[in-house]
């Protein structure tokens, strides 16, 4: 037989060693950028894009694309995890720290409640999005990102599963308690830590 390897037989080759202690349970590593959405992908203009931050907070804050650009960037190395079991190591991208939004507004509650251009909703814990965790993202590689993915900006919080990282981001409602978004009112885990394999409600 010599060398020979049946793929039908292995099954999927294994990483190198240091590749994969980055990937969570239950992951594989992708080398490209799957496009995953529940609907048609909004066309949303920079000319008319707002992002607010509103709820419990000390006072609603609202930036306009022009607004936005002003706020201080931060370049962001990070692992992706997607629940649907792909990984993507060492991407980057680039965005405003929600450190910085949220201070601006002065959240009072424990929970965010991102909301998107298209309907799409997603919960959040503020421990999860605060100390440098989580960002609004409008760059992916250097690049303006692309309408499948998220742009002209999206929220980036690369430690949980890749839907807690909202497309088309348009504000942040801070609440009082959890509240499930979309995918989570259907079945996918509140948190959705991929170390833990929060995929689903019984995870």
């Amino acid at each position: 037989m010599g060398d020979f390897i049946s793929r039908g037989f292995s099954g999927r080759r294994r990483p190198p060693q240091e590749v994969e202690r980055r990937l969570p349970p239950g992951q594989h590593l992708e080398a490209g950028f799957p496009v995953l959405t529940a609907g048609p992908t909004p066309q949303v203009p920079t000319a008319g894009w707002t992002l607010t931050v509103d709820g419990a907070v000390g006072r609603t804050r609202s930036w306009s694309w022009e607004q936005f650009q002003a706020l201080p960037f931060e370049d962001v190395p990070c692992d992706i995890h997607c629940v649907t079991k792909w990984s993507k190591l060492g991407t980057r991208f680039r965005g405003v720290s929600l450190d910085t939004l949220l201070a601006a507004a002065e959240p009072r509650g424990s929970h965010l409640l991102a909301r998107c251009h298209g309907g799409y909703t997603t919960n959040l814990p503020l421990a999860d999005v605060t100390g440098g965790r989580a960002w609004i993202a409008t760059e992916h590689e250097g690049e303006p990102l692309s309408p499948d993915h998220g742009g002209p900006a999206r929220l980036l919080v690369p430690h949980l599963y890749f839907w807690k990282s909202a497309k088309w981001i348009a504000g942040l409602r801070v609440l009082d308690g959890d509240e499930p978004g979309f995918w989570e009112s259907n079945g996918y885990h509140m948190r959705g830590d991929p170390w833990r394999e929060e995929r689903y409600w019984n995870d």
